[in-house]
């Protein structure tokens, strides 16, 4: 298992101990002093990334990029894969193909989370569908991962099963799960069991604790978590993506050294 974290490169989210005013290079090198063997860049727009810029500083502080979380897009601009209204969507849809050509640079899967709304249209979960085949389909070689959130974010894909259902109408091996294990905190009945659900459609993994804290600091049981994802063959990357508490300092250093104890 190999661990990495969160960090914003244009606009701040709450779920990460970093804030893009620093400069990526600043946030790249505490990333690496904490011990990360990875970061998952949380773009809003990536046709403002200087890709010859994000290598070299990749390379330098010796870091992977397995991730893209592109949320941000929908709580800043109102993009929606599944908006009633069909300019958004495409929008959505021609900047999730942003997200894609930059992750084929870098060998990094494309997370679908708010971006795909919250669920409020009748049509939802059709738009839903018809955009994930589109963005599955401009290329192959790039993989996409949709991720269960909970009801209070959207009405929209809660649970590995709803997860597993859509995949399944849309027959595509390079669209997979992201598996959170704070939201499966909230909706799944068994967390070690739901990830043994999604077996080989697992691509990326989410780590927070059950208050969305640094783990180790909720009640969730993280020894029955890396278990079950032993038992499924996952050999890619849990990311950080949590609430910067009890401070951000602590959040950063001791999140790596409890994911990598797993």
């Amino acid at each position: 298992m190999k661990s990495s974290i969160i960090v914003p490169v244009q606009d701040p989210t709450p779920f990460s101990p970093f804030s893009p005013e620093d400069g990526l290079e600043i946030n790249l090198a505490r990333v690496s002093e904490a011990g990360y063997d990875g970061v998952e860049l949380a773009i809003t727009n990536p046709g403002r990334i200087d890709i010859a810029k994000v290598k070299k500083l990749l390379k330098q502080y010796n870091l992977v990029m397995p991730a893209i979380t592109t949320g941000q897009a929908y709580g800043i601009e109102g993009l929606s894969l599944t908006s009633s209204d069909k300019e958004i969507r495409d929008r959505a849809i021609s900047r999730i193909k942003g997200h894609i050509r930059l992750a084929q640079e870098f060998g990094a899967v494309v997370i679908v989370g708010l971006l795909r709304g919250r669920g409020e249209s009748e049509d939802a979960k059709k738009f839903l569908i018809e955009a994930l085949e589109i963005c599955a389909s401009f290329n192959d070689e790039v993989r996409l991962v949709l991720e269960p959130l909970n009801r209070y974010e959207t009405k929209l894909i809660n649970t590995v099963d709803e997860a597993l259902e859509v995949l399944g109408e849309i027959g595509r091996e390079n669209i997979g799960i992201l598996f959170d294990t704070f939201h499966a905190n909230i909706e799944e009945i068994s967390i070690g069991k739901s990830i043994q659900k999604a077996g080989n459609c697992l691509f990326h993994i989410h780590i927070a604790d059950s208050n969305r804290w640094a783990p180790g600091y909720g009640h969730l049981d993280f020894k029955e978590i890396s278990e079950a994802i032993c038992a499924v063959g996952y050999k890619g990357f849990c990311s950080l993506e949590a609430l910067p508490k009890p401070t951000p300092q602590k959040c950063l250093r001791e999140s790596a050294e409890y994911i990598n104890k797993l």
